[in-house]
Protein backbone atom coordinates (compact mmCIF):
# COMPACT_ATOMS: atom_id res chain seq x y z
CA UNK A 1 0.00 0.00 0.00
CA UNK A 2 1.26 3.59 -1.04
CA UNK A 3 1.48 5.72 2.30
CA UNK A 4 1.41 8.56 -0.11
CA UNK A 5 -1.77 8.14 -1.66
CA UNK A 6 -4.24 10.34 -1.54
CA UNK A 7 -6.71 9.01 1.17
CA UNK A 8 -9.91 7.60 -0.34
CA UNK A 9 -12.97 8.92 1.24
CA UNK A 10 -15.74 7.76 -0.79
CA UNK A 11 -19.20 9.70 1.32
CA UNK A 12 -17.25 12.97 1.31
CA UNK A 13 -16.45 12.66 -2.61
CA UNK A 14 -20.00 11.67 -2.95
CA UNK A 15 -21.63 14.21 -1.80
CA UNK A 16 -18.96 16.92 -3.36
CA UNK A 17 -20.33 15.22 -6.72
CA UNK A 18 -24.16 15.39 -5.96
CA UNK A 19 -23.05 19.50 -4.99
CA UNK A 20 -21.33 20.07 -7.96
CA UNK A 21 -24.22 18.53 -10.13
CA UNK A 22 -27.15 20.37 -7.98
CA UNK A 23 -25.43 23.94 -8.98
CA UNK A 24 -24.52 23.19 -12.46
CA UNK A 25 -28.23 21.85 -13.15
CA UNK A 26 -29.08 25.00 -11.71
CA UNK A 27 -27.05 27.61 -13.21
CA UNK A 28 -27.45 25.96 -16.35
CA UNK A 29 -31.64 26.49 -17.26
CA UNK A 30 -30.98 30.43 -17.08
CA UNK A 31 -28.97 29.84 -20.27
CA UNK A 32 -32.34 29.88 -21.68
CA UNK A 33 -33.03 33.61 -20.31
CA UNK A 34 -29.51 34.98 -21.64
CA UNK A 35 -30.52 33.63 -25.04
CA UNK A 36 -33.37 35.86 -25.40
CA UNK A 37 -31.49 38.97 -25.26
CA UNK A 38 -27.54 38.35 -26.18
CA UNK A 39 -26.05 35.96 -28.27
CA UNK A 40 -24.29 32.47 -27.29
CA UNK A 41 -21.08 34.24 -28.49
CA UNK A 42 -21.74 37.11 -26.26
CA UNK A 43 -22.17 35.30 -23.44
CA UNK A 44 -18.85 32.69 -24.24
CA UNK A 45 -16.88 35.44 -24.07
CA UNK A 46 -18.35 37.55 -21.31
CA UNK A 47 -18.64 34.28 -18.85
CA UNK A 48 -14.96 33.28 -20.33
CA UNK A 49 -13.78 36.66 -18.67
CA UNK A 50 -15.46 36.02 -15.29
CA UNK A 51 -14.20 33.26 -15.09
CA UNK A 52 -11.09 33.23 -15.67
CA UNK A 53 -10.83 35.47 -13.20
CA UNK A 54 -12.08 33.58 -10.97
CA UNK A 55 -9.82 30.50 -11.27
CA UNK A 56 -6.51 32.84 -11.25
CA UNK A 57 -7.36 33.81 -7.32
CA UNK A 58 -8.27 29.99 -6.98
CA UNK A 59 -4.82 29.29 -7.89
CA UNK A 60 -3.18 32.42 -6.25
CA UNK A 61 -5.00 30.67 -3.33
CA UNK A 62 -2.78 27.63 -3.92
CA UNK A 63 -5.86 25.06 -5.77
CA UNK A 64 -3.38 24.56 -8.63
CA UNK A 65 -1.21 25.75 -10.93
CA UNK A 66 -2.03 27.68 -14.31
CA UNK A 67 1.09 26.77 -16.79
CA UNK A 68 0.53 24.04 -18.35
CA UNK A 69 3.30 21.31 -19.10
CA UNK A 70 2.37 20.54 -22.62
CA UNK A 71 0.87 23.75 -24.40
CA UNK A 72 -0.54 22.13 -27.42
CA UNK A 73 -1.85 19.10 -25.67
CA UNK A 74 -4.01 21.34 -23.24
CA UNK A 75 -4.90 23.53 -26.12
CA UNK A 76 -5.88 20.95 -28.28
CA UNK A 77 -8.12 19.48 -25.23
CA UNK A 78 -9.70 22.78 -24.70
CA UNK A 79 -10.55 23.31 -28.30
CA UNK A 80 -12.31 19.93 -28.23
CA UNK A 81 -14.34 20.38 -24.70
CA UNK A 82 -15.01 24.15 -25.51
CA UNK A 83 -16.86 23.15 -29.27
CA UNK A 84 -18.80 20.51 -27.65
CA UNK A 85 -19.98 23.47 -24.69
CA UNK A 86 -20.67 25.82 -27.07
CA UNK A 87 -22.99 23.12 -28.66
CA UNK A 88 -24.72 22.52 -25.52
CA UNK A 89 -24.75 25.92 -24.73
CA UNK A 90 -26.58 26.46 -28.06
CA UNK A 91 -29.10 23.53 -27.55
CA UNK A 92 -29.99 25.27 -24.40
CA UNK A 93 -31.92 28.10 -26.17
CA UNK A 94 -34.01 25.76 -28.13
CA UNK A 95 -35.32 22.73 -25.74
CA UNK A 96 -35.86 21.71 -22.47
CA UNK A 97 -32.58 21.61 -20.28
CA UNK A 98 -33.19 18.01 -20.26
CA UNK A 99 -33.40 16.88 -23.80
CA UNK A 100 -30.01 19.25 -24.11
CA UNK A 101 -28.18 17.05 -20.74
CA UNK A 102 -29.37 14.05 -22.68
CA UNK A 103 -27.56 14.36 -26.16
CA UNK A 104 -24.48 15.74 -24.21
CA UNK A 105 -24.47 13.18 -21.74
CA UNK A 106 -23.72 10.52 -24.96
CA UNK A 107 -20.06 11.42 -24.27
CA UNK A 108 -19.24 8.19 -22.67
CA UNK A 109 -20.84 6.39 -25.26
CA UNK A 110 -18.68 8.21 -27.82
CA UNK A 111 -16.00 7.83 -25.48
CA UNK A 112 -16.01 3.89 -25.17
CA UNK A 113 -16.31 3.89 -29.39
CA UNK A 114 -13.11 6.20 -29.80
CA UNK A 115 -11.23 3.85 -27.14
CA UNK A 116 -12.32 0.48 -28.87
CA UNK A 117 -12.37 1.78 -32.65
CA UNK A 118 -9.18 4.60 -32.57
CA UNK A 119 -7.23 3.25 -29.29
CA UNK A 120 -8.07 -0.07 -29.45
CA UNK A 121 -9.28 -0.80 -26.48
CA UNK A 122 -10.82 -3.74 -25.21
CA UNK A 123 -14.92 -3.86 -25.24
CA UNK A 124 -16.64 -6.60 -23.26
CA UNK A 125 -20.26 -7.17 -23.88
CA UNK A 126 -21.76 -5.15 -21.01
CA UNK A 127 -20.61 -1.98 -22.72
CA UNK A 128 -21.66 -3.55 -26.04
CA UNK A 129 -25.43 -3.79 -24.51
CA UNK A 130 -24.59 -0.15 -23.06
CA UNK A 131 -23.63 1.59 -26.44
CA UNK A 132 -27.15 -0.53 -27.56
CA UNK A 133 -29.36 0.97 -24.80
CA UNK A 134 -27.84 4.40 -25.29
CA UNK A 135 -28.40 4.55 -28.90
CA UNK A 136 -31.76 3.41 -27.96
CA UNK A 137 -32.25 7.06 -26.19
CA UNK A 138 -30.61 9.06 -28.25
CA UNK A 139 -32.99 7.78 -30.98
CA UNK A 140 -36.08 8.09 -28.65
CA UNK A 141 -35.28 11.71 -27.72
CA UNK A 142 -34.56 13.08 -30.62
CA UNK A 143 -37.93 11.01 -32.38
CA UNK A 144 -39.46 13.55 -30.42
CA UNK A 145 -38.47 17.31 -31.87
CA UNK A 146 -41.42 18.76 -30.86
CA UNK A 147 -41.32 21.13 -34.00
CA UNK A 148 -37.39 21.95 -34.38
CA UNK A 149 -35.44 21.74 -37.09
CA UNK A 150 -33.34 18.36 -36.87
CA UNK A 151 -29.69 20.14 -36.93
CA UNK A 152 -30.75 21.59 -34.13
CA UNK A 153 -31.85 18.47 -31.91
CA UNK A 154 -28.21 17.02 -33.54
CA UNK A 155 -26.34 19.96 -31.34
CA UNK A 156 -25.94 18.55 -27.76
CA UNK A 157 -25.22 15.03 -29.37
CA UNK A 158 -22.82 16.87 -31.30
CA UNK A 159 -21.87 18.98 -28.10
CA UNK A 160 -21.86 14.75 -26.90
CA UNK A 161 -19.05 13.99 -29.63
CA UNK A 162 -16.42 16.66 -28.96
CA UNK A 163 -16.57 16.61 -25.14
CA UNK A 164 -15.96 12.80 -25.75
CA UNK A 165 -12.84 13.71 -28.12
CA UNK A 166 -11.84 15.97 -25.26
CA UNK A 167 -12.25 13.72 -22.30
CA UNK A 168 -10.04 11.07 -24.39
CA UNK A 169 -7.64 14.01 -24.91
CA UNK A 170 -7.30 14.48 -21.40
CA UNK A 171 -6.58 10.59 -20.61
CA UNK A 172 -4.23 10.01 -23.44
CA UNK A 173 -2.45 13.80 -23.41
CA UNK A 174 -2.96 15.62 -20.40
CA UNK A 175 -2.51 13.11 -17.51
CA UNK A 176 0.09 14.77 -15.95
CA UNK A 177 -1.54 18.69 -16.22
CA UNK A 178 -3.15 20.37 -13.14
CA UNK A 179 -7.00 21.00 -13.56
CA UNK A 180 -6.63 24.32 -13.12
CA UNK A 181 -4.46 24.87 -15.71
CA UNK A 182 -7.01 22.44 -17.91
CA UNK A 183 -9.80 24.26 -16.88
CA UNK A 184 -8.03 27.46 -17.87
CA UNK A 185 -7.57 26.85 -21.14
CA UNK A 186 -11.05 25.51 -21.76
CA UNK A 187 -12.33 29.18 -20.54
CA UNK A 188 -9.92 31.06 -22.84
CA UNK A 189 -10.30 28.92 -25.96
CA UNK A 190 -14.61 29.97 -24.87
CA UNK A 191 -13.42 33.26 -24.66
CA UNK A 192 -11.80 33.42 -28.14
CA UNK A 193 -13.99 31.67 -29.59
CA UNK A 194 -17.08 34.23 -28.91
CA UNK A 195 -14.93 37.15 -29.52
CA UNK A 196 -14.04 35.56 -33.03
CA UNK A 197 -17.18 34.72 -33.69
CA UNK A 198 -18.62 38.31 -32.81
CA UNK A 199 -16.25 39.97 -34.74
CA UNK A 200 -17.07 38.02 -37.88
CA UNK A 201 -21.29 38.85 -37.05
CA UNK A 202 -19.99 42.23 -36.82
CA UNK A 203 -17.93 42.33 -40.18
CA UNK A 204 -20.94 40.51 -42.39
CA UNK A 205 -23.87 42.85 -40.73
CA UNK A 206 -25.61 39.77 -39.44
CA UNK A 207 -28.88 40.45 -37.65
CA UNK A 208 -29.61 38.43 -35.43
CA UNK A 209 -33.71 37.16 -34.96
CA UNK A 210 -35.55 38.75 -31.69
CA UNK A 211 -35.67 36.38 -29.09
CA UNK A 212 -34.00 32.77 -27.91
CA UNK A 213 -33.88 32.74 -32.13
CA UNK A 214 -30.86 34.53 -32.29
CA UNK A 215 -28.81 33.32 -29.90
CA UNK A 216 -26.66 31.85 -32.49
CA UNK A 217 -26.63 34.77 -34.97
CA UNK A 218 -27.04 37.70 -32.76
CA UNK A 219 -24.30 40.35 -32.45
CA UNK A 220 -23.36 42.51 -29.57
CA UNK A 221 -25.30 43.66 -27.56
CA UNK A 222 -25.10 47.20 -25.21
CA UNK A 223 -25.67 47.01 -22.09
CA UNK A 224 -27.00 44.10 -21.45
CA UNK A 225 -29.25 44.53 -18.75
CA UNK A 226 -30.18 41.54 -16.62
CA UNK A 227 -28.06 39.25 -18.57
CA UNK A 228 -25.19 40.77 -17.57
CA UNK A 229 -25.90 39.50 -13.76
CA UNK A 230 -27.13 36.02 -15.06
CA UNK A 231 -24.16 35.73 -17.25
CA UNK A 232 -22.03 36.49 -13.87
CA UNK A 233 -24.10 34.47 -11.78
CA UNK A 234 -23.75 31.38 -14.53
CA UNK A 235 -19.87 32.11 -13.98
CA UNK A 236 -19.47 32.44 -10.40
CA UNK A 237 -21.73 29.39 -9.79
CA UNK A 238 -20.03 27.12 -12.36
CA UNK A 239 -17.00 27.97 -11.60
CA UNK A 240 -18.08 26.59 -7.47
CA UNK A 241 -19.46 23.48 -9.51
CA UNK A 242 -16.64 22.19 -11.21
CA UNK A 243 -14.36 22.97 -8.23
CA UNK A 244 -16.76 20.65 -6.06
CA UNK A 245 -16.09 17.87 -9.05
CA UNK A 246 -12.67 18.43 -9.27
CA UNK A 247 -12.47 17.71 -5.26
CA UNK A 248 -14.97 14.64 -5.61
CA UNK A 249 -12.18 13.03 -8.36
CA UNK A 250 -9.81 13.56 -5.64
CA UNK A 251 -11.66 11.78 -2.65
CA UNK A 252 -13.17 9.11 -4.75
CA UNK A 253 -12.42 6.57 -6.65
CA UNK A 254 -13.21 7.40 -10.32
CA UNK A 255 -15.31 4.88 -11.59
CA UNK A 256 -17.80 5.21 -8.46
CA UNK A 257 -17.58 8.99 -8.64
CA UNK A 258 -18.40 9.35 -12.47
CA UNK A 259 -21.90 7.51 -12.01
CA UNK A 260 -23.15 10.39 -9.56
CA UNK A 261 -22.66 12.78 -12.65
CA UNK A 262 -26.01 11.42 -13.86
CA UNK A 263 -27.41 13.37 -10.89
CA UNK A 264 -27.81 16.72 -13.09
CA UNK A 265 -30.35 14.63 -15.12
CA UNK A 266 -32.18 15.08 -12.27
CA UNK A 267 -31.46 18.38 -10.86
CA UNK A 268 -31.94 19.64 -14.32
CA UNK A 269 -34.97 18.97 -15.27
CA UNK A 270 -36.11 19.84 -11.80
CA UNK A 271 -34.99 23.83 -11.70
CA UNK A 272 -36.42 23.23 -15.53
CA UNK A 273 -39.44 22.38 -14.24
CA UNK A 274 -39.30 24.97 -10.86
CA UNK A 275 -38.46 27.72 -12.29
CA UNK A 276 -38.86 27.95 -15.97
CA UNK A 277 -42.24 25.71 -16.38
CA UNK A 278 -40.20 23.14 -18.72
CA UNK A 279 -41.96 19.75 -18.76
CA UNK A 280 -40.72 16.72 -20.71
CA UNK A 281 -43.11 13.49 -21.92
CA UNK A 282 -43.04 10.47 -20.56
CA UNK A 283 -41.80 9.05 -23.66
CA UNK A 284 -38.57 11.65 -23.49
CA UNK A 285 -38.25 11.14 -19.47
CA UNK A 286 -37.76 7.35 -21.24
CA UNK A 287 -35.21 7.94 -23.74
CA UNK A 288 -33.02 9.95 -21.23
CA UNK A 289 -33.25 7.32 -18.39
CA UNK A 290 -31.53 4.84 -21.27
CA UNK A 291 -29.35 7.20 -22.02
CA UNK A 292 -28.27 7.58 -17.77
CA UNK A 293 -28.23 3.89 -17.97
CA UNK A 294 -25.87 3.21 -20.89
CA UNK A 295 -23.58 5.70 -18.81
CA UNK A 296 -24.22 4.20 -15.73
CA UNK A 297 -23.34 0.78 -17.09
CA UNK A 298 -20.18 1.61 -18.78
CA UNK A 299 -18.82 3.64 -15.88
CA UNK A 300 -19.29 0.61 -13.84
CA UNK A 301 -17.91 -1.92 -16.30
CA UNK A 302 -15.01 0.53 -16.56
CA UNK A 303 -13.77 0.17 -13.19
CA UNK A 304 -10.97 -2.66 -13.84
Amino acid sequence: MNPNAPQTRPAVAALNMIGAMLLLGFVDIYVAVIAQSISVWQFLCCRGVLAMALVWAMSRAGLGRLRPQRIWAVALRSALIAIGMTFYFGALAFMPIAQALAGLFTSPIFVMLISGFVLRAPIGPWRVVAVLIGFAGILTVLGLQDGLAGWIMLMPVAGGLFYACGSVATRVLCAQEDTLSMLLGILLVQTLLGAGALMVIAGLGIEGAAGAGGFLTRGWVWPMGSALWLVALQAVVSVLGVGLLIRAYQLGEASQVSVLEYTIMIFGPFFGWLLMGQMISMAQAFGIGLIAVSGVIIALRSRS
